[in-house]
This record gives structure tokens, sequence and C-alpha cells, in this order.
């Protein structure tokens, strides 16, 4: 699949609520289910859970995110992608952290910029229809 193809068929949607990351030592702290995604670091697991979820078992947090999922099925090998997506993002001071699904890939922008990212992303996919 080319980079233009992927491009042009992004479709970003904001998945609803709101997502915060924490870093954990006992994943029995934490329901499996509640669980959007998750890597095991040396100094922890980090897991990306909602904010509602995080909050009724009294998790701390510091930065709370939009979950951006780019509906584009795209292949684990593509080159370019996630690069131009986070350029695009960091040209309006968007922090964009990406987790990549084996369908989708997937963006967590500062809940307060949600809406221009969408935007960006959606300009971004336009430009190369054009």
């Amino acid at each position: 699949m080319t980079l233009d193809h992927l491009l042009t068929n992004l479709s970003p949607v904001i998945n609803p609520g709101e997502y915060v990351f924490i870093s954990i030592t006992n994943s029995e702290m934490i329901a499996q289910e509640e669980i959007v995604a998750s890597i095991i670091e040396k100094e922890g697991r980090s897991v990306i859970i909602s904010r509602d979820y995080a909050e009724s078992v009294g998790l701390q947090y510091q930065y709370v995110a939009a979950w951006i999922t780019l509906e584009v099925h795209s292949a684990l090998d593509s080159v370019g992608l996630t690069a131009l997506v986070a350029t695009a993002l960091a040209e309006y001071e968007i922090s964009c952290n990406v987790v990549a699904g084996y369908f989708h890939d997937h963006l967590f922008v500062p809940l307060d910029r949600s809406e221009k990212a969408l935007k960006i992303l959606h300009q971004l996919s336009q430009r190369r229809k054009i």
C-alpha cells in the first residue's frame, strides 16, 4: 500500500471519552478490559485508560488526551505515515503519541487541541486527493 493511498484514505475520527497515561508496577491494579493500550518498560507498565476509570479507582495522571483513530487500514510495515502525521501536527505545536494497532494507527493528542488536530488531519488527507 502506497503512502499516497494511506494519506488519501486517512479517515481520522475522534473516539468518545478522555484518556490518560499512567505507569503501574502491579497489573492487577487495573481491570484488563479497561486498558486501551499498554507497553512494558523497564520502569513499569505504561497503560492508557479512560480518565473516568482512572478517577474511579483513584489513579493519578498528568496528561489528558483525546483518542483519534486513523480508519485507513495501514500495514505495520508501511513507511512514512506516522512521520507525516506527527510532522503535520507538530507544525501547530500539537503533541502526538502514536500507538500502532494491527489494523489502524491511533493518535493520542492533548484533549484541548483535539478538534484542531482532527481538522489538520482532514486537511492533510484532502491535499492528497487533489
